[in-house]
């Protein structure tokens, strides 16, 4: 009876025995329990953990095919700015020679680009955007599926074009246009071409040109357009790709009166729609961040820490002795949290993202897998938890009992985590968030690791 006592009182205890651990940024904290004089289930203090927080760059970013065409430039005194660029082919669309009548006359030549209403950066000040004529085949880049999957992105599975790729462009522009970005409001903006190219394409069209008898042809003759920002804009904006360019020309009908018509060129395949991105830091903590020298510790940053879409900039997070504590044999860990800490959102003038994923980044510094749900298939999502009007931090938690338990197998073997905007954030927005720091600096970051030792 004693004993069968004594069982029940330690299986009642258990629970006890466990002590959520904080590991801070370049900062040991012990992982401890408490004394026990049992001498089946021993709990004594264990090594110390400690991570380790870089900001880190990722290469091939996909910003093709992503239904975004983002425009436009942001600016932060931390993480310096962002200026995307958007390319699009153009295929003939319903341009049809037939429907015009021979004496009609073109009256103007127009892009339209209809408004996402999304937009990132200050709205107050007016934005200037510029139409190009692109003068390079826009090209995507073939992925060698081949090639062991730990030497590519997980995101990245058929041809795409990155970020960082970049084709030639006339230094003229065909049309630009300065506007008060109310994106909330405005459907369209509209690009007026200038008269050169609104003839010549009428004149084509009139004539049933070769040059028009399909896409292919077309393309041959005009390659695409780039939708470039002005350096001094402030504000990246979001805009459909349901893109089209649109002829407008008049005649005399039957009953002698004047009429109108209109033809359209529009995008053929969005997959040749893509967002060139180009980062500024040279004036910022973070002008040493490459991707020939793609990792900054925290140390070298003041503590600063940041993640942003479109860039591919995320958070790499290390914990150099964690290892040791799963692969004893006597420990049992039932509940590991991260919790990230950020800036509460009444500090900041930029909303911040409504959830945060995290990659596992191999022994080479690509992303090979995402976290899941804990035991599933779907891609965990830690979503934003607002701190308080007392000005207490936001926090995103993510589960990682499933992570620690693989950690211990060959595929998880000297992985690390990075810490990301959601791969729809990160392909098609500029989006930034911010790591909120300690009073030493460090940025604030927690494990929490609830355990019994037998």
């Amino acid at each position: 009876m004693i004993k069968n006592f004594k069982r029940r009182s330690i299986q009642f205890l258990l629970p006890l025995f466990a002590l959520a651990v904080a590991v801070g940024c370049n900062k040991d904290i012990s992982l401890s329990l408490d004394n026990s004089r049992d001498e089946t289930i021993g709990v004594v203090p264990i090594d110390t953990v400690s991570a380790k927080v870089s900001t880190y760059q990722l290469d091939n970013i996909p910003t093709s095919a992503t239904g975004t065409m983002l425009v436009g430039k942001n600016s932060n005194a931390i993480s310096g700015s962002v200026k995307s660029t958007s390319y699009l082919r153009l295929g003939i669309g319903t341009v049809n020679s037939a429907s015009i009548p021979d004496d009609a006359v073109l009256d103007s030549v127009s892009l339209v680009v209809p408004l996402n209403k999304y937009y990132y950066g200050d709205t107050t000040q007016i934005q200037k955007i510029s139409v190009h004529r692109v003068t390079e085949d826009i090209t995507q880049t073939q992925i060698d599926l081949t090639k062991p999957a730990d030497e590519r992105p997980v995101f990245v599975t058929s041809a795409a074009i990155f970020s960082k790729q970049k084709f030639a462009f006339d230094n003229a522009a065909l049309a630009e246009l300065s506007f008060k970005p109310r994106v909330k409001s405005i459907d369209s903006l509209h690009f007026r071409f200038n008269n050169t190219i609104g003839n010549e394409l009428f004149t084509m069209i009139k004539n049933n040109d070769n040059r028009i008898q399909n896409n292919t042809s077309f393309q041959e003759y005009f390659k695409g357009l780039a939708l470039v920002p002005d350096n001094n804009n402030s504000t990246l904006i979001g805009f459909k790709d349901t893109v089209y360019l649109q002829v407008h020309y008049s005649f005399l009908n039957n009953e002698g009166t004047k009429s109108s018509g209109k033809q359209y060129f529009s995008i053929d395949n969005k997959a040749f729609q893509y967002n060139q991105i180009e980062a500024d830091r040279s004036q910022t903590k973070f002008a040493p961040l490459t991707l020939a020298n793609p990792q900054l510790s925290s140390q070298q940053t003041d503590g600063y820490t940041f993640l942003e879409g479109s860039t591919g900039v995320v958070a790499k997070l290390e914990f150099p002795t964690l290892l040791e504590l799963v692969n004893n044999p006597s420990v049992s860990i039932n509940k590991a949290e991260l919790v990230i800490e950020v800036e509460n959102a009444a500090a900041t003038n930029f909303a911040q993202p409504s959830s945060l994923i995290l990659m596992v980044a191999g022994n080479n510094g690509n992303p090979i897998n995402l976290v899941t749900t804990p035991y599933g298939t779907e891609t965990q999502q830690a979503p934003l938890q607002r701190g308080d009007d007392f000005g207490s931090n936001g926090k995103y938690t993510f589960n990682l009992i499933e992570y620690l338990t693989k950690i211990k197998t060959t595929a998880y073997k000297n992985t690390s985590l990075y810490l990301s905007l959601p791969t729809s954030g990160l392909f098609s927005t500029g989006n930034r968030l911010i790591l909120a720091r300690d009073n030493e600096n460090d940025p604030k970051i927690k494990l929490n690791i609830l355990y019994t030792k037998f």
